[in-house]
């Protein structure tokens, strides 16, 4: 069983191929494909690869599924006695992402 260590979106995620994963937005249409290249491990079997940080001819190729928004998250400041309440509100850009490859 092949897997990889990628970063995207400032996060690290471990995939292998046939995975589903909600990752920060990227700029790709729902339907393409895209490359990610900053991979920083592979392992296939007992050969694992490890970058410093990232491993140049290491790619994993991605079919993006869909772009959508997480859950609403409600921040709300108050101040006691002093008539002041303010809240916002934020949801998360996202995209799913399929993976196709992974390869070295």
């Amino acid at each position: 069983m092949s897997y990889a260590i990628i970063q995207t979106g400032g996060k690290q995620y471990r995939v292998s191929e046939g995975d589903i994963l909600d990752v920060e937005k990227l700029d790709v249409a729902t339907g393409q494909s895209t490359t990610l290249t900053d991979v920083l491990m592979v392992a296939n079997g007992d050969q694992v690869t490890f970058g410093a940080p990232f491993i140049s001819q290491a790619s994993v190729q991605a079919e993006v599924i869909d772009q959508w928004k997480g859950e609403k998250v409600i921040a709300f400041k108050f101040r006691r006695r002093k008539g002041y309440h303010r809240t916002v509100g934020h949801r998360r850009q996202l995209t799913k992402l399929k993976i196709t490859s992974v390869t070295i």
